[in-house]
C-alpha cells in the first residue's frame, strides 16, 4: 500500500504563504526564509504528495485545481496547529505572556486605552501588543488568528464572533473653509478631490464607505494624514468627530453635512472569535470589558 512521506509544517507554511502572498519572494519575506528554501519546500511537498500544486508556466504562479483544494485544507490545518501551539504555551505558562489587540482606524484612542489601562496595569506579566488596521483589516487579523480581540465597528453580526458594545463614533463630512465655496452639492464635489482611507486588509472589502461616485479620489493610510490633508485644503472627506471637533470649533474646518451629504454613527465593539480557546488573561479581559462598558455617543 502506497504511503507518502508526511508533509512538514514548514512545507505547508511555505505553500500557504506562496498562495496568500502571490510570489516566492513575498512568501520568503513573510516567513523570514530565503527564496530557495521556500521553492525547495514546495517542490518537495509536490513530490511527496504526487501532485502538481502550483502552475509555473505563466508569468505569475497560480494554483492548479488540485492545489486549490489542498490549499483550503492546509489553511485549516495550520490554523488548528497554531491554536494548538498557543494553548500548549498557555498551559505551560499558566497565563498568556502576551495579548494582541487590534484597534480600528476610527476607534477613539483615549476611550479605548482608558478601558485597557487599568486591566493591564494589574497584570504586569502579560505584555500588551496593540496593532492598528483600517476598514476590514481588523476583521482579517481576527479571522487569521493574529489577535485576541479587536476594537472596531461592525456592519453585520456574525455567528463566528461575539461582541461587547463599547461606544459610538460620529462621522462627519468636512472640508477647509472656502473649499467648496458654499456649494456642497454632489455636482460641485465631483469636481473636487475626496480623501479616503486605504483598506489595510490583503483582500480589501468592497463596501462603499461614503464614496461619491465619479469624484476624483486620493487615499491615505490613516486618519491623522487624512485630517492634515483636509486641513491643507487638498481634499474633503468624512472624519470621526472626536478628531476634528477642535478644528470645527476654531473654524479650521467646516462641516459639509446637510441636504446632500450626511454623517453617520458607527457603533464600536470589542469582538473575539467563538471557535478558539481563550487563555485565562484573555477571558479576564473580556469579563473586564463587559463590566465597564457603558455605550455612549461621542459628540
Amino acid at each position: 500500500m502506497f504511503r507518502m512521506s508526511d508533509p512538514t509544517i514548514l512545507q505547508l507554511q511555505c505553500f500557504t504563504a506562496l498562495v496568500e502572498e502571490g510570489s516566492f519572494a513575498a512568501a520568503a519575506e513573510r516567513l523570514h526564509r530565503t527564496h530557495p528554501t521556500v521553492h525547495t519546500a514546495i517542490k518537495s511537498l509536490e513530490q511527496q504528495l504526487g501532485l502538481v500544486l502550483v502552475d509555473r508556466s505563466g508569468y505569475r504562479t497560480t494554483l492548479t485545481p488540485e492545489g486549490q483544494v489542498f490549499y483550503e485544507r492546509a489553511k485549516l490545518f495550520l490554523r488548528d496547529y497554531s491554536q494548538l501551539q498557543r494553548e500548549a504555551a498557555q498551559l505551560a505558562a499558566g497565563e498568556e505572556p502576551e495579548l494582541h489587540i487590534v484597534i480600528g482606524d476610527i476607534c477613539p484612542l483615549p476611550q479605548a486605552l482608558g478601558l485597557l489601562t487599568p486591566f493591564f496595569a494589574a497584570r504586569r506579566n502579560t505584555r500588551l501588543t496593540l496593532l492598528s488596521e483600517a476598514i476590514s483589516g481588523p476583521w482579517e487579523r481576527l479571522a487569521k488568528g493574529q489577535c485576541d480581540l479587536i476594537l472596531h465597528h461592525a456592519d453585520l453580526p456574525s455567528p463566528q464572533t461575539e461582541s461587547i458594545q463599547l461606544f459610538s463614533v460620529k462621522l462627519l463630512p468636512v472640508a477647509a473653509p472656502g473649499f467648496v465655496n458654499g456649494d456642497a452639492s454632489p455636482e460641485a464635489l465631483r469636481r473636487q478631490t475626496q480623501c479616503i482611507i486605504r483598506d489595510s486588509s490583503s483582500q480589501p472589502d468592497d463596501a462603499n464607505y461614503y464614496l461619491l461616485a465619479g469624484a476624483h479620489q486620493c487615499s491615505v493610510p490613516d486618519q491623522a494624514m487624512k485630517r492634515e490633508l483636509i486641513l491643507q485644503g487638498m481634499a474633503w472627506g468624512h472624519m470621526p468627530l472626536h478628531l476634528v471637533e477642535a478644528d470645527l470649533a476654531a473654524s479650521r474646518l467646516q462641516s459639509l453635512e446637510g441636504l446632500h451629504l450626511h454623517g453617520a454613527t458607527m457603533i464600536h465593539y470589542a469582538t473575539r472569535r467563538r471557535d478558539v480557546v481563550h487563555g485565562p488573561v484573555a477571558r479576564a479581559l473580556w469579563q473586564h470589558l463587559a463590566s465597564v462598558a457603558t455605550p455612549s455617543a461621542l459628540q
